[in-house]
């Protein structure tokens, strides 16, 4: 599989590296090839380009190794695909606040990177200027679907945020790859019926149907999904069953399904809805946790007109 189209988009558009600027890959054991791809991207714009490499992370926001914490909080820009998540980590928010811009590819694999990144970042940058326009300002949004979906969101004072891939300005920071508008909301009531992907599971073959009543899940019909869950909520309580999150992808080069949420969440005209975790996207819950279900055919209405979503022509 031809990794550099797709290092090629992440250096130059996305993040738009310069000659004059320091670049740092940090990558792990598992996820070697797409790390040294990027490097020689990397290493053709600017001569201040390192790689380094360590062990898989335990889990996602573990830390990693301090030489590689330090290293970040040098570099112009850091690039980051590893098996376990750096977004969230103490490592990544100190080296956006000393002014890196900073992308992180979590549990990335070359078929993602490959279709996700081999895509057009300045027009997926616009479908989410104009999905943004649409939701922005919507006391209510509802999501319905031929599956059994028909569930309310109230964003409240929370504000609504694009994740568009392009890392432009000092501290900027995104997942890779990009595309989606999403917002945490203060609260929610309805059913969601998840048919495309979930974690465990990957790609679905069966759908999962969850309540959700005053912002707090109340059931999950399948037994797995309810069981991570119930893992978390021994920890956390009953913020494990938080409702986190809303979105909506916009990225044009997705165009089916592949089992990964990190890109199929990112579909466009895909809506995907997570419990749990939302202290990084604006919302005030912080648990173990954050499980996204994507839904395949939404029909969203922002304060009952409906929503154009982006489609692939």
């Amino acid at each position: 599989m031809d990794l550099r189209p797709a290092a090629e988009t992440a250096l130059r558009q996305c993040m738009a590296l310069r000659s004059d600027e320091s670049c740092l890959i940090v990558t792990d054991d598992d996820r070697r090839r797409i790390g040294e791809a990027l490097y020689e991207v990397a290493r053709g714009i600017t001569d201040d380009a390192v790689v380094l490499t360590y062990p898989p992370g335990p889990q996602h926001g573990a830390e990693p190794p301090e030489p590689v914490a330090a290293a970040m909080r040098q570099a112009d820009v850091v690039l980051a695909p590893t098996t376990k998540s750096l977004s969230h980590t103490r490592a990544r928010g100190a080296a956006t606040d000393a002014g890196a811009r900073a992308a992180t590819l979590p549990g990335i694999t070359e078929e993602v990177f490959v279709t996700g990144l081999d895509a057009d970042y300045e027009r997926i940058h616009e479908e989410c200027e104009r999905v943004l326009e649409q939701v922005a300002d919507a006391e209510k949004v509802r999501v319905t679907s031929p599956q059994g979906t028909d569930v309310t969101f109230e964003p409240g004072e929370r504000e609504w945020l694009a994740d568009t891939g392009i890392v432009h300005r000092s501290g900027d920071f995104s997942n890779l790859p990009a595309g989606e508008v999403f917002v945490s909301p203060e609260t929610a009531n309805g059913t969601y019926v998840v048919d495309g992907t979930m974690h465990p599971h990957g790609l679905l073959d069966h759908a999962i149907t969850i309540e959700v009543e005053d912002g707090y899940v109340t059931s999950v019909s399948d037994p797995e999904v309810a069981r991570e869950l119930e893992v978390a909520a021994d920890e956390a309580g009953r913020d494990a069953y938080n409702l986190a999150e809303l979105g909506i992808g916009t990225n044009l080069a997705v165009t089916e399904l592949v089992g990964s949420v990190l890109l199929d969440e990112k579909a466009a005209g895909t809506v995907h809805v997570a419990i749990g975790d939302d202290a990084g996207i604006g919302g005030d819950t912080d648990a173990p946790i954050h499980s996204d279900g994507i839904l395949r055919e939404p029909t969203v209405y922002a304060d009952d007109v409906e929503v154009e979503l982006p489609r692939v022509e």
